[in-house]
């Protein structure tokens, strides 16, 4: 998946923007979806050098982090080493918000993530392009639509889809 991923998937979810997609330096934690499919653990040492010298953080306990963990964080850093400064830069930004979170709304995000991953390839794409629509509405019809969502009941959300498959139904050709 890619960075935008995340960002489509809150977006859509109706959270506030402004958290990273995931750390890449490998300092502090990032989200990781853990309900990936098992992944074979990794040796660090295996690793090209520049991505062990990045994840030197993490020597000590790599042993001990699941492998799906262990992958992610040698994703993460084989993505950081193929960044330009301008995207590293923004990484860093993104990863700073991130950690400045309140643990409960890192988890939120994190099991939203999850849910995401678990969706079928036609159904992200449905969230990617409900996303890129609702990017390009103004900041404040964007704040009014979340605000509405939120305060929505179960019965008026499940209307609002409906709604809103019957406009797309009707877009189709």
């Amino acid at each position: 998946m890619k960075r935008q991923s995340l960002w489509i998937l809150l977006a859509v979810l109706a959270l506030p923007l402004g958290m990273p997609a995931a750390a890449a330096d490998g300092e502090g934690e990032a989200p990781v979806a853990t309900g990936a499919a098992a992944a074979p653990a990794l040796d660090l040492k295996s690793l090209p050098a520049e991505q062990q010298k990045l994840l030197r953080s993490h020597e000590r306990d790599w042993a001990t982090l699941p492998p799906a963990r262990q992958q992610a964080l040698a994703r993460g850093a084989q993505r950081w080493l193929q960044m330009n400064p301008e995207q590293r830069e923004q990484a860093r930004e993104r990863f700073q918000t991130w950690r400045a979170l309140p643990e409960e709304r890192r988890e939120l995000i994190r099991r939203r993530w999850e849910q995401f991953q678990r969706l079928d390839p036609q159904s992200q794409a449905l969230v990617r392009e409900n996303f890129r629509a609702f990017a390009q509405l103004p900041p404040w019809k964007r704040r009014a639509l979340r605000r509405r969502w939120l305060e929505a009941t179960p019965e008026q959300r499940a209307h609002m889809r409906e709604r809103l498959e019957e406009r797309r139904e009707r877009r189709r050709p």
